[in-house]
């Protein structure tokens, strides 16, 4: 998937997951690429796969909640 996908992908996680409103995933997810969280996963496509967006909402979760 390409880096919005991938972004597109652990908000959805939170939100399903961790039962958080669509608006506070995504600025979760914006603070986590502000601190630059995704900046490996920008430059490496090969990490931006399903299990690794679980494993990055997980991680996002208890980061920024």
């Amino acid at each position: 998937m390409n880096y919005e996908e991938y972004l597109d992908e652990v908000t959805t996680l939170l939100v399903e997951k961790y039962d958080l409103a669509d608006e506070m995933a995504v600025q979760m997810v914006m603070h986590a690429q502000a601190n630059a969280f995704f900046i490996a996963h920008d430059d490496d496509p090969a990490i931006r796969s399903l299990e690794r967006a679980h494993r990055d909402a997980k991680t996002i979760f208890t980061q920024y909640k």
